[in-house]
C-alpha cells in the first residue's frame, strides 16, 4: 500500500537535496564562462525574473515593472523550493495553488510560468498585452496555462484564495482516508498593500481566519506604493494588528531580498496548524532602478530606455540581449518540470490504490473532478401540481437544491446571513466550521454538526467577499458552489459577479425577493434596476422563473451548464403554479422564452410578454382578452440570455415580425425591453424607487395588475 504522505513528503525531499546539491556545485556562467557559486545562481536566476518581466514591459511600452523588480526575490523562493505543480498538466487536482492577486504585476507570473516549463513559449512573452498573446495586461483564467483565476481588480485575488482554501478543506475532509491524502496542497498568494486596501479583501480575510484555514499562506508585498502616491497619504493602519485580530498568524520579513528569512517565514507558516497565513515581506518597488525605485513612478508605467539600461547596469545584468535568460538559469528552474512529473505520478499510483480500497469514495471523487452528477439525477426532479394558491420561487427553489444536493455532492455554499429568508440551508448537510470556533449547538446552528465536510457555508453578512470566494471554490475545480442573497444586494457582488462571467465559472447565485412585491422593507430593499444590471454582464445566464416547475427547470439549467454562472432571481410572494396540462410545459424555459398560450386557429394579433411574477398577470390577461374575441399570444421570458442563443428561426416563431402590437410586463426599469416589444411595443415597468406598504398593494398602486395590462393592451394601437 502506498502511503502518498510518505511519497509527497519523499519526493519533496529529494527536490530540496537536488536544488542544494545544484546550488552547492559551481557553475558556470554561459555569458562568460566565469565561475558562479550558489549564491550567485539564485541571484541570477532572480534577476532573470526581474528583467524577463522588464523588457517585456518596455517592449510593449505598457505594464507594471515595479512590482516584478521588488516582489521576485519572494517569488523566486516560493516557486523553486515549496510549490508543488506540475507545469506538464496544469489541472493536476492535488497541485498548490498560487494567486497572483496583485494581478497588474502579471509579468512576475508569466516570467514564473515560462522559466518552469509551463506550455508558454518566450514568444509569447515578447508579445505581452498584444492582439492575440496569452500573455494579456492582467491574468486571465482559461487563456495562460497555469493562471489559477483572473486577477487585477484589486482585493479580487485574495478573496479567491480563500475560495480555493475552503475548497481544499472540504475535499479532504470528505475524500481523504489514513494514508490516502488524495487532496492535501497549499493555497498561496502574492497580495499587494491595494489588495489589503479594498473592502473584499477585509470581508475574505475575517471569514478565512474565523474558519482557521491554514493551508492559505499569502505573501505581502509591503511597499507602501500605490499607483498614484505613498501610502502614507492613505494607508498607515498597522497592517499586522489587523490580521493578527482576523485571527491569522503574522510573520514579518523585514528584507524582500534576503531569500532566506523568506524561505524560513513560509516554513514557520507550514508549521502553524490553526491559522492561515500573512507573511509581511518588506520590499522595494521597481527595485534597482536608480530613479524610480520606491516611487509610484515605478508602478503602472515602463521605466523607459535609459532608466531600464541604467537599472540592469545597477544590478550587473547584460543591456542586449533582450530577454536574456542564462542557460544554467533556465536548467535551474526547469527542475520543476521533472518534480512536478514524479510528484502526479506518485499521487496518481496512490490513487489507483485508493479506488481498490475506497471504490465508492473514489467513483464520487472521480465523478466531481469530471464534473458529472451522480448518474438519474434529473429523474425524479420534484414536480408541482398546478395550484392558483402557488407557493413563492424562493420556496419552490429550496426544494429543488434540497433534491439535488444528494446527486451533486460537491454543490456547496450559503448565504450573507439570509439563508432562513432565501431558503438556501441544504437540510443535515452540515455546516462548514472548523470545530474549534464553533460556539455551540444553539438554534438554526445544528443542522449535522461543525465541520469541514459541512456544504453550508455561513458567510456572515459579506456579499462581496461571498462572491469573490464562491469564484475560487469554483475555479479550485471538484465543486460547485452557491450563494445567496436578495436581489438588491447584488450590487454589493457585482464585481465578483463579473469575474465569474469573464472567467466562466459555474457559480450560482441565488437572489430572491426579486420586485417591489416584497413588501414593507421599503424601497432600500426593493429592487429595481437590478435585472437590467445582471442581463448587462456578458456571459451571465440571468433566470427569472414565473413558477415552481419553472424554477425546477431553472435549477437543472444552472446545474448543467458548467461554462457560465447563473443567477436564479426568485419571489418572497406566492405566485400561481400553472397548470401544465392547459399552458406549455415548463422544460421550454431551456430556450429562455417560449409560446405560453397561442390564439386558437389563427395567428396572433397581440403578443403579451412578461418573466417572473408577472407572467400570471398575462395569463388571466390572456383569458379575458380572448373572451373579447382577441387573437392573442402570450410568451413566458425568464432568460434573455437562453433566448438570444437560440437560432433566428426559433426567435421569430416565438416572436413574429409582422406581429407588431406587443406588450411587455416586467416589475423591474424598462431598460432592455424595447428590443422584444419593437419600436409599435409598450412596456410596463417600474422606473423609478418603490415604497414601504404591503408587497399586493405595491403592485396595485404602480400598476402592475390585470385590469391595467388589458387596459394598455386594449388602447395600443393597430
Amino acid at each position: 500500500m502506498i502511503e502518498i504522505n510518505g511519497n509527497e513528503k519523499r519526493a519533496y525531499e529529494k527536490r530540496i537535496l537536488l536544488s542544494q546539491k545544484i546550488m552547492k556545485e559551481e557553475q558556470i556562467n554561459p555569458k562568460d564562462k566565469t565561475i558562479v557559486d550558489s549564491a550567485e545562481l539564485e541571484q541570477l536566476s532572480i534577476n532573470t525574473i526581474r528583467f524577463l518581466s522588464v523588457d517585456a514591459v518596455e517592449k510593449a511600452n505598457s505594464g507594471h515593472p515595479g512590482l516584478p523588480l521588488g516582489a521576485a526575490p519572494m517569488a523566486y523562493v516560493l516557486w523553486t523550493k515549496f510549490l508543488k505543480h506540475n507545469p506538464a498538466n496544469p489541472d493536476w487536482i492535488n497541485r498548490d495553488r498560487f494567486v497572483l492577486s496583485a494581478g497588474h504585476g502579471s509579468m512576475l507570473l508569466y516570467s514564473l510560468l515560462y522559466l518552469t516549463g509551463y506550455k508558454l513559449p518566450l514568444e509569447q512573452i515578447e508579445q505581452f498585452r498584444q492582439w492575440k498573446s496569452i500573455t494579456p495586461g492582467h491574468p486571465e483564467r482559461k487563456l495562460t496555462p497555469g493562471v489559477e483565476t483572473t486577477t487585477g481588480p484589486l482585493g479580487q485575488g485574495f478573496a479567491n484564495g480563500v475560495g480555493m482554501a475552503i475548497a481544499e478543506a472540504y475535499l479532504s475532509e470528505r475524500y481523504n482516508q489514513c494514508g490516502f491524502n488524495m487532496i492535501d496542497h497549499y493555497t498561496y498568494g502574492l497580495v499587494s498593500d491595494g489588495d489589503l486596501m479594498e473592502g473584499v479583501a477585509s470581508e475574505a480575510a475575517s471569514l478565512a481566519g474565523h474558519l482557521k484555514l491554514r493551508k492559505l499562506i499569502y505573501l505581502y508585498d509591503c511597499n507602501h506604493i500605490t499607483l498614484a502616491a505613498s501610502t502614507r497619504l492613505t494607508f498607515t493602519e498597522d497592517v499586522a494588528k489587523r490580521f493578527e485580530s482576523y485571527c491569522w498568524n503574522v510573520i514579518t520579513v523585514e528584507d524582500g531580498n534576503n531569500t532566506l528569512d523568506i524561505e524560513n517565514a513560509i516554513r514557520k507558516a507550514q508549521f502553524d496548524s490553526t491559522r492561515p497565513s500573512l507573511i509581511i515581506v518588506n520590499t522595494h518597488i521597481g527595485f534597482g532602478s536608480p530613479n524610480k525605485q520606491d516611487t509610484f513612478a515605478a508602478h503602472g508605467s515602463p521605466l523607459g530606455k535609459e532608466e531600464v539600461r541604467l537599472t540592469k547596469e545597477n544590478l550587473g545584468w547584460p543591456a542586449e540581449p533582450l530577454f536574456f535568460i542564462p542557460e544554467n538559469v533556465l536548467s535551474h528552474f526547469r527542475q520543476a518540470a521533472d518534480w512536478g512529473i514524479e510528484v502526479e505520478d506518485l499521487w496518481q499510483q496512490s490513487f489507483e490504490d485508493y479506488q481498490t480500497l475506497f471504490p465508492e469514495l473514489a467513483k464520487e471523487l472521480n465523478q466531481l473532478l469530471k464534473g458529472q452528477p451522480i448518474p438519474g439525477w434529473d429523474e425524479n426532479i420534484p414536480h408541482f401540481a398546478a395550484d392558483v394558491k402557488g407557493i413563492a420561487t424562493r420556496v419552490a427553489s429550496g426544494k429543488i437544491l434540497e433534491y439535488a444536493s444528494q446527486f451533486f455532492p460537491g454543490l456547496i455554499g450559503g448565504s450573507a446571513d439570509l439563508n432562513p429568508s432565501t431558503m438556501t440551508e441544504i437540510k443535515n448537510g452540515g455546516n462548514f466550521e472548523n470545530p474549534e470556533t464553533a460556539i455551540g449547538d444553539l438554534q438554526g446552528e445544528s443542522s449535522g454538526g461543525w465541520n469541514y465536510n459541512g456544504r453550508n457555508i455561513h458567510f456572515g453578512v459579506r456579499e462581496h467577499g461571498m462572491g469573490a470566494i464562491l469564484n475560487g471554490i469554483a475555479a479550485h475545480g471538484g465543486l460547485i458552489p452557491f450563494g445567496s442573497t436578495f436581489l438588491t444586494f447584488s450590487d454589493y457582488m457585482r464585481p465578483s459577479i463579473r469575474l465569474a462571467a469573464l472567467m466562466g465559472l459555474q457559480v450560482i447565485y441565488v437572489f430572491t425577493h426579486d420586485s417591489i412585491a416584497m413588501g414593507e422593507d421599503g424601497p432600500t430593499h426593493q429592487p429595481v434596476e437590478h435585472l437590467a444590471s445582471l442581463r448587462a454582464i456578458p456571459n451571465l445566464i440571468v433566470i427569472r422563473p414565473c413558477d415552481a416547475n419553472e424554477t425546477a427547470v431553472s435549477w437543472q439549467v444552472a446545474l448543467e451548464t458548467n461554462d457560465h454562472p447563473t443567477a436564479l432571481v426568485l419571489t418572497r410572494q406566492n405566485v400561481p403554479i400553472i397548470d401544465r396540462d392547459k399552458f406549455a410545459k415548463a422544460d421550454n424555459l431551456r430556450k429562455g422564452a417560449y409560446i405560453l398560450a397561442d390564439a386558437a386557429n389563427a395567428d396572433p394579433e397581440l403578443i403579451l410578454i412578461a418573466s417572473g411574477s408577472e407572467v400570471h398577470l398575462v395569463v388571466e390577461a390572456y383569458r379575458i382578452l380572448t373572451e373579447k374575441n382577441i387573437r392573442v399570444r402570450i410568451v413566458s421570458m425568464p432568460c434573455w440570455e437562453l433566448f438570444e442563443m437560440q437560432t433566428a428561426e426559433y426567435r421569430d416563431a416565438v416572436l413574429p415580425p409582422s406581429v407588431k402590437k406587443r406588450l411587455s410586463i416586467e416589475a423591474g426599469v424598462a431598460q432592455g425591453w424595447h428590443k422584444y416589444v419593437g419600436e409599435k411595443g409598450a412596456i410596463i415597468s417600474l422606473d423609478h424607487f418603490g415604497a414601504s406598504a404591503p408587497g399586493a398593494v405595491l403592485m396595485k398602486e404602480f400598476g402592475f395588475t390585470v385590469e391595467n395590462l388589458c387596459s394598455i393592451a386594449l388602447a395600443m394601437p393597430e
